[in-house]
């Protein structure tokens, strides 16, 4: 059984495609999506706050003063959290933030979003709105007349016209098909592919 993606609009040169079921026809599942959208977002943390304890601060070898006597509080290193130039308390450490998901547990999300996006009409395939130029007043005119100002425009494959036209538009993102990612997928208000974009992503999610 096969479903079509629409053309973004009656004008448009793209005639609708053709497509497995397998890949944009499968039930939403939220806690997986969910899942995946968290693990790639955890994924692009740095992780590299670092402190330092007590046990990292340079000194503290000997008693800053004598135990009584003195008419101060007792203190037993320089290194203490309470002094100024002592370490913190519970200091941060570098970690990593990575979640594992399964190769299969991904594309299923994948999968998943985008058959939510295709029910929901914010799925089309384009050609008119690729520009022939690096023109940002080029591309912006031509997501106006297709009623999308705001877009994840996906090619098979990337080229300086479609870039460099994008890079000043907000709300306009461009990737080529290896750069799909699901926090793109989620967060886009429309998501416009080039015909054979479709066929490619098709063939790596099947």
């Amino acid at each position: 059984m096969s479903l079509q993606i629409p053309a973004i609009s009656e004008s448009d040169s793209a005639e609708p495609v053709s497509v497995s079921e397998a890949v944009f026809g499968q039930p939403y599942n939220e806690s997986l999506v969910h899942q995946i959208v968290t693990a790639y977002s955890a994924g692009g943390r740095a992780g590299t706050k670092a402190q330092k304890s007590r046990s990292d601060v340079r000194g503290g070898g000997s008693k800053p003063w004598r135990q009584k006597g003195n008419g101060r509080a007792r203190s037993g290193t320089i290194c203490s959290p309470l002094w100024r130039t002592g370490g913190v308390t519970f200091a941060a450490r570098t970690r990593s933030y990575v979640q594992k998901v399964n190769k299969k547990m991904y594309r299923a999300g994948i999968r998943s979003i985008l058959s939510e996006l295709l029910r929901q009409g914010r799925l089309v395939v384009s050609e008119n709105v690729f520009p022939d130029q690096p023109k940002t007043k080029q591309l912006a005119g031509n997501l106006r007349e297709n009623g999308a100002d705001r877009a994840l425009i996906v090619a098979n494959k990337l080229d300086d016209n479609l870039v460099l036209a994008s890079r000043n538009l907000p709300g306009v993102d461009v990737c080529a098909v290896n750069g799909i990612n699901p926090v793109r997928l989620v967060g886009a208000e429309k998501v416009i592919m080039s015909k054979q974009a479709v066929v490619d992503l098709e063939e790596r999610l099947a």
